[in-house]
């Protein structure tokens, strides 16, 4: 929302958490670090906060809240939150099952009775875990910045998506829906009486004492509240305008990083819902397949080093904000960002590894090659996704099917990490000595084992074309509402860039058809009978034609 009270960012503020003594932690050096190394003291900051059993270890803000005015950045300011308002759905719709007014086993259409379900069951449980297979109204074409702008009830959101063909078979597959808790949200107001904002304020924000929790909306005044910005090729930027009446119940909460801890410990007491109607949240749904999807009831389910972490990011027009609690050592890192282009997701897995002395001191080894050649090959999980290991120059690279390629620094003979610490492997062999298996930590995220295979690793057999035939490609491509590949020739390689992140080197293999050595994926210019070139086709987990602007 841009209508901002800036004024009120002069003033002190008073939280109930900022008045405790932070505790001496030998780890705040660290956490410095790792902030600084993503947050700038002159650009859009961030606000942090780490507790440890209870006590403040690191509580601080850095870089700005407002540019304009010079603002600087306070740990007790106000955010978007984005999906972190998720939980909150959540636990809206466990407490209305306490009460008897619903079952998670309950079709939506007993509540949403003309809502069209194509044949299928689609139950409360399936909205709540991302299994219903409904279409993700942010993902649709239609969903444009000039629609973006409107206010919309939340009837007027579901008729946007609702007669959108299924993406699939209910409880088969995952995939992140923020139109399925849109009808939650819709699913609280009936069996409720209530709006959703009046809800979440008499049932959660009030009994927990969240006194810097709200609903956004366009007029309000709230104090402390902080400005979002986004970010172009010429620097920062005011984020696009966004009604806050569209992500409801999906992502329209406003907090600090003090209240979601508050919340955190809170929706843990019993005080606002049952101890074991709650633990029902953070047990990973499992699909018909019996694989397990990693996500509960508005929450990640993963780990940081073997600890269970229970968490959740968010992401909307000028804000990225990232909570973790990790039960059994009770650590909880908060991580709120002004800035949609700077994710704090890494910072904020890193700071609770180490607030929970989980973070291992790596230290590179050098491993001869016959080593790591042993290593290459085409890995699967048990849902046939691959990860590509290869050798080059001395190093492994890894590159799972549609991602990034990443190079490996071994830290033990048969142990490798990557994406500055994020990631780690470890290959094991069977009992002939050969590698048979890759078991992959991501921090965050449940680990995973993939198993070595005979297929052989792709390969792309790279062309030269003259900058002349090259030129005709330049151009802007929008792939969805607000996401574009702009392509440049620069001293004569073809260049590609998507919106918000990185420029990469387009390599020719065909004379309309490139691909990209930093990532898995592929693009293919459609050449006109005529000559010109109006579209491409981006094949990176699927295919997705953009239209040149």
């Amino acid at each position: 929302m841009k209508k901002l009270i800036y004024l009120c960012l002069w003033m002190t503020v008073s939280m109930t958490l900022s008045s405790a003594v932070i505790a001496q932690n030998k780890n705040t050096a660290e956490f410095d670090k790792i902030l600084s190394s993503q947050f700038k003291d002159e650009g859009p900051g961030c606000a942090a906060l780490v507790m440890v059993k209870g006590k403040i270890v690191y509580r601080k803000g850095i870089g700005k809240a407002d540019l304009e005015l010079n603002v600087g950045m306070q740990p007790g300011m106000v955010f978007r939150i984005g999906s972190i308002t998720k939980q909150f759905t959540a636990v809206a719709i466990l407490q209305l099952e306490e009460q008897g007014k619903l079952s998670l086993h309950d079709e939506i259409t007993k509540f949403l009775p003309d809502y069209p379900t194509h044949g299928y069951k689609i139950t409360v449980e399936n909205l709540l875990t991302h299994t219903s297979g409904i279409k993700d109204y942010t993902r649709m074409k239609e969903w444009t910045g000039d629609l973006q702008r409107k206010d919309m009830t939340p009837k007027e959101i579901v008729n946007f998506f609702k007669d959108q063909p299924m993406d699939f078979e209910p409880g088969t597959k995952y995939a992140y829906d923020n139109s399925g808790y849109i009808l939650l949200g819709c699913i609280i107001e009936k069996v409720s009486g209530d709006t959703y904002a009046r809800y979440l304020e008499k049932n959660i924000f009030l009994p927990l004492g969240m006194k810097h929790t709200f609903y956004e909306n366009s007029t309000d005044i709230v104090m402390n509240r902080v400005h979002g910005y986004s970010k172009s090729d010429s620097g920062y930027m005011n984020s696009p305008y966004l009604s806050m009446t569209q992500p409801y119940s999906a992502g329209s909460l406003l907090s600090t990083v003090d209240d979601l801890y508050t919340w955190t410990r809170g929706v843990r007491s019993g005080k606002i819902i049952k101890p074991e109607t709650f633990e029902k949240a953070v047990v990973p749904c499992k699909l018909k397949d019996g694989s397990s999807t990693g996500y509960g009831y508005g929450l990640v389910i993963g780990e940081i080093f073997g600890s269970p972490a229970i968490w959740h990011n968010g992401g909307i027009n000028g804000f990225l904000s990232t909570g973790i609690y990790l039960p059994e050592e009770d650590v909880f890192v908060a991580v709120f960002s002004n800035c949609d282009a700077v994710s704090p997701d890494n910072a904020a897995l890193k700071m609770a590894a180490v607030a929970s002395g989980k973070m291992p001191v790596l230290k590179e080894t050098a491993i001869d090659t016959v080593t790591l050649k042993k290593y290459t090959g085409v890995y699967e999980n048990p849902s046939k996704e691959q990860r590509v290991i290869t050798f080059k120059n001395g190093k492994l690279y890894s590159q799972r099917t549609g991602g990034q390629q990443f190079v490996l620094s071994a830290y033990a003979e048969n142990k490798f990490s990557y994406n500055e610490g994020m990631s780690y492997y470890e290959f094991r062999k069977d009992k002939d000595g050969k590698t048979a298996t890759l078991d992959f930590q991501s921090l965050g995220q449940a680990s995973s084992t993939w198993a070595h295979t005979d297929k052989p690793v792709p390969t792309h057999f790279e062309i030269n074309l003259p900058a002349e035939q090259l030129q005709k490609f330049i151009g802007e491509y929008e792939l969805a509402p607000g996401f574009s590949i702009t392509v440049t020739l620069e001293s004569g390689h073809l260049m590609g860039q998507a919106t918000g992140q990185p420029k990469f080197e387009l390599f020719a293999e065909a004379p309309n058809k490139f691909f990209l050595k930093v990532v898995d994926a592929r693009v293919e210019f459609i050449v006109e009978p005529n000559g010109p070139v109006n579209r491409m086709i981006l094949y990176q987990n699927g295919e997705h034609e953009g239209k040149k602007k």
